[in-house]
């Protein structure tokens, strides 16, 4: 929150009573010096601080009043204290959530893994479109001090194994649309006896809150998305990371001209880059985002993290078709979207 002081005058005898105050008090001073961190000596000036060499450190000291690790998850943390009653997430006529309401439910879901057994640097992937599940996962999986891993949906079995495998993920949410594909994928890996296959999660349609667990597989082995998040707690406590270079996130490419390659996040560069991207594309406060960009290529282009930054409200699509964009457009009054040029003329026959 910003604020000006133009046209704000302050009488002779408060200014006074203030700067006597400032100079004077001992708790004042404190507090300042404990933000500034660097109290300069009478024998030196103020030139003194531009040359500074060797390590710094030791003249400017880190503390919790002047440094934490950057991360995303203290997007949210400010979205669910700031804008709380606002619009985050909306998902068809079924879905409407509020940042209390993500926040609370990414706190459980966070919960929830670190009840799998999920660690510090434990990897969780993930199968699916643009649902909401896919928004609140890149925020609890971090949560629970873990890497999101978010696969194309668009590659083969055969792929997936390889780099559910590579990964060493151990736990996959799959979208109940992509479940047969899951399933070819565990059981290939079933078959190197060198590793264990992850348990997998099942996210269902919204409008079929609890579809039957397939017969095909163990129910010891399964869960449900909805219940598995009901069972974690609100009052968890953020794994925050140790320091802001600890990783975040693991993309794979889709491996066109070879075999798929893996890049790292981490945290620092997550959270920049999400800044930079609702900076380029000249978003202000509070848009609404229709998520026509897929979540699991590059994070969304980080902004699956940027619309709890800026207070937005993210417009989960299922499938991406011109109708279904078209008609997101008119409900939801949406202000940004986003799509290759390429995409964006063969979906809406630009010439």
């Amino acid at each position: 929150m910003f604020f000006s002081t133009k046209g704000i005058q302050l009488n002779p005898p408060l200014l006074h009573a203030m700067n006597y105050f400032f100079k004077s008090s001992k708790l004042a001073q404190k507090f300042f010096y404990g933000l500034n961190q660097v109290q300069l000596k009478k024998s030196q000036s103020v030139r003194h601080l531009s040359q500074l060499t060797g390590n710094i450190e030791t003249e400017l000291r880190k503390s919790s009043a002047n440094y934490v690790p950057l991360t995303p998850i203290s997007f949210l943390e400010r979205a669910a204290d700031v804008l709380r009653d606002r619009t985050s997430v909306v998902f068809g006529s079924s879905v409407k959530y509020t940042w209390e309401n993500t926040h609370s439910r990414c706190l459980k879901l966070a919960s929830a893994l670190v009840q799998l057994g999920i660690s510090r640097g434990d990897v969780v992937a993930t199968l699916a479109p643009n649902v909401p599940a896919m928004q609140e996962l890149h925020f609890a999986v971090p949560m629970a001090g873990a890497v999101i891993c978010t696969l194309n949906m668009r590659l083969d079995s055969s792929t997936i194994a390889d780099l559910l495998k590579h990964s060493e993920a151990k736990i996959i949410f799959v979208d109940q649309h992509l479940l047969q594909i899951a399933q070819e994928a565990l059981s290939l890996l079933s078959k190197d006896k060198t590793i264990k296959p992850p348990i997998l999660v099942l996210i269902p349609e919204s409008e079929n809150p609890s579809p039957p667990i397939p017969e095909t597989l163990s129910s010891n082995n399964i869960h449900e998305y909805e219940n598995l998040l009901a069972s974690g707690s609100s009052n968890f406590t953020i794994k925050w990371p140790k320091t802001e270079f600890d990783p975040i996130s693991i993309n794979y490419t889709s491996g066109t001209t070879s075999g798929s390659k893996g890049v790292v996040y981490n945290h620092r560069g997550a959270y920049l880059n999400t800044i930079a991207m609702f900076l380029v594309c000249g978003m202000g406060p509070m848009p609404t985002y229709l998520w026509t960009v897929p979540m699991f290529h590059c994070n969304g282009w980080c902004l699956t993290w940027g619309m709890a930054a800026i207070g937005g409200t993210n417009v989960c699509l299922r499938h991406i078709s011109a109708k279904n964009i078209f008609e997101s457009i008119s409900l939801y009054k949406v202000t940004h979207m986003g799509a290759v040029p390429t995409v964006t003329g063969s979906r809406f026959h630009i010439r």
